[in-house]
């Protein structure tokens, strides 16, 4: 493994806003401790990283020009495949760069990565199931869906390693591309917290995440706002790529309800301690596609190292988590009945119980694992590549 005095160089790249981005976060840290980090993506220099090289926030990351959706209609993918304008930015800013190991996030960065390696082994972290990402959406699906398709058979073959999130996931991309990928799950870092007591006359609820539609925030607000006075919900949500339009039409749902309210985003590493007032985390997602079948999203987890019990809609990777460890109770669909009357049915010593419970789980659904999987993956190739 890379020692001090002749540290490996490692490029991350992923075209998200890094600093907001959780997962990538987590792996900046284990890659930090491995080598020389240079990234490469949206917004500000990630406090891990040796270098940052900036991608303007305003250019997309998929082929969304005309003559970008013309080749992507035309099938055109290995023509498209460099032409999204932030990967052309990217492109540009690491054309003369060498690097001993890269990262490569999601598949839009795949091929990027491969390119830039010059060689070198190249990991990728498809995080969830790529080619339908956002199925739901029919632009996507018919012609985005395609392009990921044909970039996940084209490349993961030649990546090095490859992770994802959970088993159900890694098996997916086994059957359809005949690779295995390693587990490094969202879960987060390990935090010396205790459950904080449970009101007789409240029960607190709280929702963290992305102000993006699709998240099906609008069933938590209306579960909420059909419920009794002992039951408030406190989200505290990202703002999207999209000038606040969402947000606003969630304070509109939210409509002056003096029990709901909608703070500013905290940053990723105070999420625990600042979830940790609150009793129950609440999140649930309709099935539309296969990530939201089978998510297994950092919110669990940050809700675990927050010490409160969580309500989630049934889905099999978090059923599996709640079920074994006995987190909370499971809505049995994505509704806002659903959500309601599962609530509805907690009392407070359940609430206290479950509080006791998630305490216990801490010590082992924390990212202790998978920063260890991440570590001997990447620290092996530097390794290999030292010698």
């Amino acid at each position: 493994m890379a020692n001090d005095a002749n540290r490996g160089r490692i490029l991350c790249i992923s075209f998200s806003d890094i600093t907001s981005d959780s997962r990538v976060l987590r792996q900046l840290d284990v890659l930090a401790e491995l080598g020389e980090v240079t990234t490469v993506g949206f917004g500000d220099k990630p406090a891990a990283a040796t270098e940052h090289l900036a991608v303007d926030a305003d250019l997309p990351s998929l082929p969304q020009t005309p003559l970008g959706v013309a080749l992507l209609a035309l099938r055109r993918f290995d023509t498209v495949e460099f032409m999204a304008p932030a990967v052309k930015a990217a492109r540009a800013l690491l054309k003369d760069r060498r690097f001993d190991v890269v990262v490569a996030n999601e598949a839009r960065a795949m091929a990027l990565g491969h390119e830039v390696a010059h060689g070198a082994p190249v990991v990728a972290d498809m995080h969830e199931w790529a080619p339908e990402e956002r199925s739901h959406v029919r632009s996507w699906r018919l012609l985005v869906k395609p392009f990921m398709t044909h970039q996940c058979a084209k490349y993961l073959g030649k990546m090095t390693a490859v992770t994802t999130v959970n088993d159900s996931i890694a098996e997916l991309y086994k059957q359809r591309f005949g690779v295995r990928p390693q587990i490094v799950r969202n879960a987060a870092a390990y935090r010396e917290l205790s459950p904080t007591p449970v009101q007789d006359d409240r029960i607190r609820l709280v929702h963290s995440g992305g102000a993006v539609p699709g998240r099906n925030l609008e069933t938590l607000i209306e579960a909420v706002r059909g419920l009794d006075e002992r039951y408030t919900l406190d989200l505290y949500l990202v703002p999207g790529r999209d000038g606040g339009k969402y947000l606003g039409q969630l304070r509109a749902l939210i409509d002056g309800d003096p029990r709901i309210t909608l703070h500013p985003p905290v940053p990723s590493t105070e999420v625990p301690s600042t979830l940790n007032q609150y009793d129950v985390g609440i999140y649930s997602l309709p099935p539309l596609t296969p990530n939201h079948l089978y998510m297994l999203p950092n919110k669990i987890f940050d809700f675990v190292q927050a010490r409160i019990a969580v309500v989630f809609g049934s889905a099999p990777e978090t059923d599996r988590l709640i079920t074994e460890h006995e987190l909370g109770v499971i809505a049995p669909d994505a509704s806002a009945k659903a959500m309601r009357e599962t609530l509805a049915a907690l009392d407070t010593e359940q609430v206290r119980r479950f509080k006791q419970n998630v305490d216990t789980a801490a010590k082992v659904l924390n990212s202790t694992e998978d920063a260890a999987t991440l570590r001997a993956i990447v620290g092996d190739l530097l390794a290999r590549t030292a010698r």
